[in-house]
């Protein structure tokens, strides 16, 4: 039996990237997937690819900043499949470069309405659900900067030391009423738009901090996320997971 099997899963961000590997693990497990995303392409192509490999899925276009968007996530996958088993609060953005001195204060309200807000509001709407259907796994997508620091991204360490610190407190809240709630740390992971974006010499640098020798891979910190959603890991709540080739160890 499929370890997934029976279970509905809400994956946010999941167009693209880590996301979309989550979402394709969850479904190949036997879940079925709400996927969710501002990008509608990107959405309803994995929702297709879910589907050619046997899956089941829908596609709900949100803006998870908005309480209301995440509100009407979790009713599609009620409505849709009724009930909500699993949540991943994956979705988030880099924002702006920049010290904190001169950090532009509409980046500075975006990122946190997105990377902070944002799990905050789902959690606010996934929790009842889960309780509802009996209890289930949460995982809100931190990273290995919700741990350490890095000069040009104030905004983005705040929030995602904020989801690790938001994880736990709820985690607390809800451990006697059978939900486990979880944070998992990426290292810098290898992305076509991280390809894009630096210089080979960049690219180089930035393996260069990972003591095993090169970026992740979102697969990899899907199969992490597997764990988390599944009944192997039920005993663990309230943790934050680093897959970050070695990064933190330094």
């Amino acid at each position: 039996m499929a370890s997934l099997e029976n279970k509905v899963a809400l994956v946010t961000g999941a167009g693209s990237g880590i996301g979309k590997a989550i979402a394709l693990t969850f479904a190949a497990e036997g879940a079925k997937v709400v996927v969710s995303d501002i990008n509608e392409e990107g959405g309803n192509a994995v929702v297709e690819e879910i589907k050619s490999n046997g899956g089941t899925a829908l596609f709900v276009k949100a803006d998870t900043s908005k309480p209301e968007d995440n509100e009407k996530l979790v009713e599609h996958a009620v409505q849709g499949f009724g009930g909500l088993h699993i949540a991943v609060n994956n979705a988030g953005i880099g924002g702006p470069a920049a010290l904190a001195g001169d950090y532009p204060l509409d980046g500075w309200d975006k990122v946190i309405e997105i990377n902070l807000s944002g799990v905050f509001y789902g959690l606010r709407y996934q929790i009842p659900a889960l309780l509802r259907s009996g209890g289930g796994s949460i995982i809100n997508m931190a990273s290995i900067l919700g741990q350490v620091g890095t000069k040009l991204s104030p905004a983005y360490v705040a929030a995602k030391h904020g989801v690790v610190g938001l994880t736990k407190a709820a985690a607390l809240g809800y451990a006697d009423q059978k939900i486990r709630i979880n944070a998992v740390g990426p290292g810098y992971i290898h992305t076509p738009l991280v390809e894009k974006s630096l210089t080979p010499e960049q690219l180089d640098g930035l393996v260069s901090l990972h003591p095993i020798g090169r970026l992740g891979e979102s697969q990899e910190i899907a199969e992490l996320a597997l764990w988390l959603a599944s009944d192997k890991a039920s005993f663990v709540t309230g943790a934050y997971y680093a897959a970050d080739g070695g990064y933190l160890a330094q």
